[in-house]
């Protein structure tokens, strides 16, 4: 299931927006300060950010400016009041993807959200994806390789669901240390991936559908 972060300081208005995505098969999880996110996202990550301006503890293009400069690649976007040309300007300045003015319609907010997804290579709500003989059930955090389940690691599930997220698209070797063990805290060097990249392929039978793209990255696409 697709995970949201919204951090807003009116329950009204989160209660609303927190049903409506929930009944469009999205988990979200509330937060009231910039603090309580930062916590949160310091242990895990979700696969979208929805973010007002105005916080009691901390401005919310603050906060986005924050997050941004520790994760390139996690949608963010404003629901806010702050309707001016310069503030519009600034949250797009500080990492916005989209800028969504109060009041909105839950129908458009829903619709612009799957358009930011799917950008980032998510498609919302999509609990079982495949590539090749390869197919993750994401909600069972289950790896089958030809009809049958493969044991891996946490690490090694990480890896191999951030690259059919991405299929397609080269992930870089950073974007992959970064989303996979820095996120948890630990501290590797380059070696670690090489390494759990070597031993997620011997459980895969060497697929020819993982490509290494030499110094850079890996990508993952379905077998010609």
């Amino acid at each position: 299931m697709t995970e949201i972060y919204y951090v807003e300081d009116d329950e009204d208005i989160a209660g609303i927006v927190k049903e409506y995505l929930e009944s469009r098969n999205f988990k979200v999880t509330l937060y009231r300060a910039a603090e309580e996110v930062k916590e949160s996202l310091g242990k895990q990550r979700p696969e979208l950010i929805l973010l007002d301006w105005n916080l009691p503890d901390e401005e919310g293009s603050r906060l986005c400016r924050w997050i941004r400069s520790r994760w390139q690649d996690l949608p963010l976007m404003f629901l806010t009041v702050r309707n001016e040309t310069k503030d519009i300007v600034k949250g797009f300045q500080n990492g916005a993807d989209d800028y969504v003015e109060k009041p909105f319609e839950l129908e458009v907010l829903y619709s612009r959200i799957c358009a930011l997804l799917r950008r980032a290579g998510i498609v919302p709500g999509q609990t079982v994806i495949s590539c090749g003989n390869l197919t993750i059930d994401k909600e069972k955090m289950m790896v089958f390789c030809g009809g049958q389940e493969v044991s891996v690691s946490r690490s090694e599930y990480q890896l191999l669901l951030i690259l059919m997220e991405h299929k397609g698209m080269t992930v870089t070797r950073q974007r992959l240390l970064e989303k996979i063990w820095d996120e948890n805290g630990n501290f590797v060097n380059d070696n670690t991936l090489t390494v759990a990249m070597k031993r997620l392929r011997q459980k895969l039978n060497q697929p020819a559908y993982i490509k290494t793209i030499r110094s850079f990255g890996y990508r993952m696409e379905d077998e010609i």
